[in-house]
């Protein structure tokens, strides 16, 4: 049988086990695949999984190792490199670890489909994490100018307190914290949230609970929100394709 699995620590909760394993049951591909949860505290750990699973043939990566696991791997899609963080990572015939990025792919489509017709020409990204990475990457190529923000001053990136003086240039705020994630579902980003208006896109990459604080206060402004389920999909839709390629 061929596995795939996610790396990750902690993992509390794993959305691509749930939704491989009930694509392959719905598919008739359960006696053909599996996908397995590895919680690894050490990225180096993750070269150990494929020595020690001939069977295994891919894996994702979830926070904290979507940067870590970089210079582990044989080769960087032009995807990774583009990004500067992996979470796609596949065998190769020639037993090659070669890294991706679907992130960038998940959060263009799903931007796509909550943005209508609308121009986005300025963001604020909270937090800078490998899921802003991509992010960043999308709304840079896209045209859309990127404020970073961040707990602590430092180079490029605002802290909440000087964000909250961009709130009402900006036209989309993009969660990419783990605040709101259950079980902490009464934090949030430390926003000033009555600056917050219609003319914005309010986008937690948050998926657990569907919504959040942050998306609530948003709602509560008028604002268009969207959370990180749909972008969940579409990058495991993604990774599906790498692995199969």
């Amino acid at each position: 049988m061929i596995q795939f699995g996610l790396i990750g620590y902690p993992l509390t909760h794993s959305f691509s086990k749930r939704y491989f394993t009930e694509r392959f049951e719905n598919e008739g591909l359960q006696d053909q695949y599996a996908y397995d949860v590895y919680e690894i505290e050490s990225a180096e750990k993750m070269r150990d999984l494929f020595q020690t699973n001939a069977s295994l043939q891919g894996l994702n990566v979830t926070i904290p190792h979507k940067q870590a696991v970089l210079p582990l791997l044989d080769a960087l899609d032009i995807s990774a490199e583009r990004v500067g963080a992996v979470n796609v990572i596949k065998r190769t015939k020639d037993n090659q670890l070669i890294g991706y990025n679907s992130d960038y792919y998940g959060f263009h489509k799903s931007l796509r489909e909550v943005q209508g017709g609308r121009n986005l020409k300025r963001a604020l990204i909270l937090g800078y994490g490998g899921a802003a990475k991509a992010i960043e990457a999308v709304l840079e190529d896209t045209g859309v100018e990127v404020l970073r923000v961040s707990r602590q001053a430092g180079e490029g990136r605002l802290t909440y307190a000087e964000a909250n003086g961009h709130l009402t240039s900006t036209d989309l705020i993009v969660n990419c914290t783990p605040l709101g994630t259950y079980p902490a579902i009464d934090t949030y980003p430390p926003l000033d949230y009555s600056q917050i208006g219609p003319r914005h896109i309010v986008f937690d990459l948050v998926y657990n609970p569907a919504e959040t604080q942050f998306i609530k206060f948003g709602l509560a402004q008028g604002a268009t929100v969207q959370n990180g389920y749909a972008m969940l999909v579409y990058q495991a839709e993604r990774s599906w394709e790498i692995w199969q390629s």
